[in-house]
């Protein structure tokens, strides 16, 4: 077993490697650039070598600044994690070739099943079900809109490197195909340091399925049943989940065989994945393999009771796994979120900046169910442009896929962030919404259930009575503090209305308070009495405790005269009232904000790719305006109506800030 290993790495997969070596008792060695200097994993590890510039390009992506990193520090082995260097052919030649042992498949593995182009060719020649698509690389925009056309439209264009969501645009039109084309290069050249895409057929209607396995270096593969990652935005996954909703015991029994096949067919020796799109009838296709540690590898772990990180290093150290297929046990349902820096009130734009709050839930049991959030963050810490906009992934494991959903639900609620926009709104919602929690899923679900994008809603039925009841028992605390003030001027102890008026934005719920053993009683005019119990104290950002019978998380920030609530995907401003003082509020004017004006704003603080227009150029709806790069990925900006430019203000390769004006109209 190794001594020493350097994880070539940051954010939350080195932090999470880190923790497994140190379990089992290996040094670890931690890279940083300049953007990383105090990063969580820099501060985990036993030791640190600075390795560059901010960009990836000029840290993470640098071979040679790795292997320096390696002899510098005499680590024997080298875990890439995800991302950067972990599917480059490249790099584990060179690590070889230095003496020092890669985490990971061997490179003719890397190189036949890591290149999607390759491993489709690789698939159709084991007898694998495929995709129908142009396996060839295309050369230009006129190729693929041929191709596509050819193929039949919808069609996906895929950057042959990397995943993640890099490099994927799905066309229904030439021109989208053309302009896809385009963006598809030029995001996989800045991700993957590879600008080559391929075209292939997109089922309508598709689920995303995937099988892990993991091989031996002496010819053992297994596979660890099935995750389904269906819940996407822009083709990246937000939530994922083992098993899937749609499998049966045969289905799965020939994925994971069809998977174990294709690994064997070249020599597969480490932690691997084997991605398939399945119809709603069950039907399946290889879709591609991902030759490295997933990112959604936590709920595998959770169902199967095994370390995954724990396994790679052990194979990578010549030992034999210690299971074979039959001792494969899956056990309840595991369920993940991603934590994303980006403002999904925005269309998901990237959010940067300091983590003023950063409050994960507590790890562990959480009644029948289990808590796991695995971060590369912490209070105080920064979140760069240069990256991914991952803040963290919080994973919760139950016997049923109900129970892993309620206990997800409840940890979402739990979970403070501050200082920057984040999308734990969003997937507080998601848990909420019915279509998700039947199991009919689609890597369409969010396009299709959220069309105008999302916005926090306001509370409605039961989640509305549980935000006013912890409003009026929260106003109720701080009633009670203020009897405690000493050497008021007036004797007696202060008394305080029963009666209170608790407005939900606009929306009055008429209340009468009182207290009962060591909980707040909070009586609606319907009738119907709720039990506030709580030992949260003013200044804590998430309210824990019971509102009736049910066991709630609420996010509380104060406002003026009032608190902020979020709940299960609902926000509101609350302000609870004596009833004089709700007349009285009804009566003042409403506050509006003015307009923007006639101006293009850049969403998020990022680089200007390109301006394709120009002063006194008239536009049309939809024509793009502008190209923002943020955390690696390209967005492109257009008119919301006819215009004509009248002053173009930004520059491209100008770094914006959130907000900036790009361009003017007449």
């Amino acid at each position: 077993m190794f001594d020493k290993i350097l994880i070539a790495n940051r954010g939350e997969i080195a932090c999470r490697v880190i923790k497994t070596a140190r379990r089992m008792g290996i040094k670890t060695v931690a890279v940083y650039s300049d953007a990383d200097r105090d990063a969580l994993h820099v501060q985990m590890a036993d030791e640190a070598v600075h390795i560059g510039p901010a960009p990836a390009a000029e840290s993470y992506l640098v071979i040679d600044k790795i292997l320096e990193a390696c002899k510098q520090t005499g680590a024997q082995a080298v875990h890439p994690g995800y991302g950067f260097l972990s599917e480059r052919e490249a790099f584990p030649k060179a690590l070889e070739a230095a003496g020092i042992t890669f985490i990971g498949p061997h490179p003719a593995a890397i190189a036949a099943m890591g290149d999607k182009i390759e491993s489709k060719k690789a698939a159709a020649e084991a007898n694998v079900s495929t995709v129908p698509g142009y396996l060839g690389v295309i050369e230009s925009p006129e190729q693929a809109v041929t191709i596509a056309e050819e193929i039949g439209f919808p069609v996906m264009i895929k950057a042959s490197a990397g995943g993640g969501g890099k490099g994927m645009r799905i066309a229904h039109s030439s021109a989208e195909v053309a302009d896809g084309f385009a963006r598809a290069r030029s995001e996989a050249a800045s991700s993957f340091g590879d600008d080559r895409v391929f075209v292939e057929k997109f089922i309508t209607d598709p689920r995303h399925i995937e099988i892990q396995v993991i091989g031996d270096k002496h010819g053992n593969v297994i596979y660890l049943g099935e995750r389904e990652c269906s819940i996407q935005r822009r083709n990246q996954k937000v939530i994922e989940e083992a098993p899937s909703p749609l499998l049966d015991e045969e289905t799965r029994r020939k994925m994971g065989e069809q998977a174990v096949a294709l690994a064997k067919a070249v020599g597969y020796d480490s932690a691997g994945t084997v991605e398939f799109v399945a119809g709603q009838d069950k039907s399946f296709y290889f879709l591609e393999m991902n030759t490295r540690l997933q990112v959604e590898h936590p709920v595998t772990e959770m169902i199967t009771g095994l370390d995954l990180v724990e396994l790679m290093i052990r194979v990578a150290a010549g030992e034999k796994l210690p299971l074979a297929q039959g001792d494969v046990k899956l056990n309840g349902w595991a369920v993940e979120s991603r934590v994303y820096a980006e403002d999904p009130t925005r269309n998901f734009l990237p959010s940067i900046g300091r983590l003023v709050t950063y409050r994960p839930p507590a790890e562990g049991p959480d009644g029948t169910a289990t808590v796991r959030n695995d971060t590369g963050v912490q209070e105080g810490g920064e979140i760069p442009i240069f990256y991914d906009p991952m803040i963290a992934k919080l994973v919760t494991h139950a016997a049923t896929r109900e129970e892993a959903i309620e206990s997800q639900a409840r940890a979402l609620d739990a979970f403070a962030i501050e200082g920057i926009r984040h999308n734990i709104p969003f997937l507080s919602a998601l848990m909420a919404h019915p279509r998700w929690r039947s199991g009919n899923l689609s890597t369409g679900f969010i396009a299709e259930e959220f069309p105008e994008g999302f916005s926090e809603t306001p509370p409605e039925g039961d989640v509305a009575r549980i935000i006013a009841a912890v409003a009026a028992a929260i106003d109720h605390l701080l009633n009670e503090r203020k009897r405690g003030i000493s050497d008021q001027m007036r004797p007696g102890a202060v008394q305080f209305e029963r009666e209170r008026v608790v407005l939900l934005g606009a929306e009055p719920h008429a209340v009468t308070i009182s207290d009962e053993d060591e909980a707040t009683i909070v009586a609606f005019e319907s009738g119907q009495r709720l039990s506030v119990s709580s030992h949260w104290t003013p200044g804590q950002p998430v309210w824990t405790g019971t509102v009736g019978p049910h066991v709630v998380a609420l996010q509380v920030r104060p406002i003026p005269n009032g608190v902020h609530l979020t709940h299960a995907g609902a926000a509101a401003a609350v302000r609870v009232y004596t009833k004089r003082e709700a007349e009285l509020a009804a009566l003042m004017p409403e506050k509006t904000e003015s307009g923007a004006g006639k101006a293009l704003l850049c969403p998020m603080p990022g680089l200007v790719k390109s301006i394709p227009v120009k002063v006194g150029q008239e536009v049309k709806a939809g024509e793009a305006l502008a190209v923002v790069e943020a955390m690696k990925m390209e967005n492109v900006l257009r008119a919301e109506r006819d215009g004509t430019i009248a002053k173009i203000l930004a520059k491209e390769g100008e770094s914006l800030a959130v907000d900036a004006v790009i361009l003017e109209f007449a």
